[in-house]
């Protein structure tokens, strides 16, 4: 299935990106391909490479986190396959490793962990951002291999970024009720933007994502708004390293992430960086107001 991104009404939606062929057992590959001009989305082949692990556990187990390493550029026009390692399944937890190949090359591995959630002390020390409505902000469309999420930018707490470190998104499709495509989304959505946009000033760039991480705390609908809050930490040594939360609508701390680019000095020449030039307001002395 081959599908022009740009057009939010006929492409397939994100159930199509996250519904896998299985070739053999622990062996799956994906179906949706894009013939555009532009790599493949890192959050797309997370977010496969995590249902791929995911249809391999025990029922009733979900994820709790996840790794992942970008280690070559993949081309969005062809299909990833995806190969399972069952590391371990214990009494709660299963282990599971994940390689994404094209051209008989990996473009990125994961280590992912699941288990079977149990009822016990709920505690969140942090209260979500309070920031603008979603419902009274505009559009924005981050990368253009993203499908099937609207996602809207309130003011910035940086100043000038070209790629916004405070999103709300959720899904344009309605999703079941499963917990684990659930997850799979928040991890689409979580790689589209950067927490280091607010630190790269003159002279200076944000590179391609080497590698990715996820917490998932708490369970989130991904067809109801969710709080991207994205947050720089250093950079040092060519690296740029930057921390996120995500919040549900009501304000509850769903998942925590973590993200490592490559920052340098010099122009960006990152094929896909001219593409991107949308820039946004910053908090000065905007009235928020967090949404119910």
């Amino acid at each position: 299935m081959t599908a022009n991104p740009a057009d939010m009404l006929t492409a397939p939606s994100i159930l199509d990106l996250l519904r896998l062929e299985r070739l053999d057992r622990d062996l799956y590959r994906s179906t949706v391909l894009f013939d555009v001009p532009f790599a493949l989305y890192g959050g797309q082949v997370a977010a496969q490479a995590l249902k791929a692990a995911g249809d391999t556990v025990p029922d009733g187990r979900l994820p709790h986190s996840l790794h992942g390493y970008y280690l070559r550029g993949g081309d969005a026009a062809k299909p990833t396959l995806f190969r399972v390692d069952r590391d371990r399944d214990g009494g709660s937890f299963s282990a599971r490793r994940v390689v994404a190949v094209q051209d008989g090359e990996v473009i990125f591995s994961m280590s992912a962990s699941f288990h079977s959630p149990v009822v016990d002390r709920d505690h969140q020390e942090h209260s979500a951002p309070r920031t603008a409505a979603p419902d009274l902000l505009e559009e924005w469309r981050p990368v253009p291999n993203l499908i099937s999420i609207d996602v809207r930018v309130p003011p910035q707490p940086y100043t000038d970024p070209v790629w916004p470190t405070r999103f709300w998104a959720r899904s344009a499709v309605p999703l079941p009720d499963n917990p684990l495509l659930h997850a799979c989304v928040l991890t689409y959505v979580s790689d589209a933007s950067t927490g280091l946009a607010g630190v790269a000033g003159a002279g200076t760039h944000c590179g391609p994502t080497l590698d990715h991480g996820v917490w998932f705390h708490r369970p989130a609908r991904m067809d109801d708004w969710t709080l991207f809050d994205l947050q720089p930490q250093t950079t040092a040594f060519g690296l740029g390293w930057y921390t996120g939360r995500v919040h549900t609508s009501t304000g509850d701390l769903a998942a925590g992430l973590v993200q490592e680019h490559i920052f340098r000095a010099g122009a960006n020449r990152h094929p896909d960086a001219a593409h991107f030039t949308t820039r946004f307001p910053t908090v000065t002395s905007v009235s928020e107001s967090r949404s119910e």
